[in-house]
């Protein structure tokens, strides 16, 4: 079992920057935790996938945020980010961070999931 705990979220204006923390109950060097990733979902949307990274650090992105929102982990942390700049009013939602030691890439089929933590972007 991985227990993940989003933070950092909150309200700010368009063109500003965010960066998302999700701790993790277990090693990031441990295989459960291979793949970690972020999702967001706004209100009667579906959950899509924003950006994940891979034990070695190589990352994929959607398009709608390539170059915008670089994702790390420190694994000595047991920590995930999500570094949100130039924020648009349109990625106003609940951001979820999930992990497993499958590539799911960016569907929402991980294993383990955090509660999320909400970002509201003003116009």
């Amino acid at each position: 079992q991985v227990q993940l705990v989003e933070s950092g979220g909150g309200s700010v204006q368009s063109g500003g920057s965010l960066r998302l923390s999700c701790a993790a109950s277990a090693s990031t060097y441990s295989s459960e935790t291979t793949y970690m990733a972020w999702f967001r979902q706004a209100p009667g949307k579906e959950r899509d996938g924003v950006a994940v990274i891979y034990s070695n650090g190589r990352a994929t992105y959607a398009d709608s945020v390539l170059g915008q929102f670089p994702i790390s982990r420190d694994n000595a942390k047991n920590t995930l980010y999500l570094q949100m700049n130039s924020l648009k009013p349109e990625d106003t939602a609940m951001y979820y961070c999930a992990t497993d030691r499958i590539d799911w890439v960016l569907l929402p089929k991980y294993t383990y999931w955090g509660r999320g933590t909400q970002v509201a972007v003003s116009s």
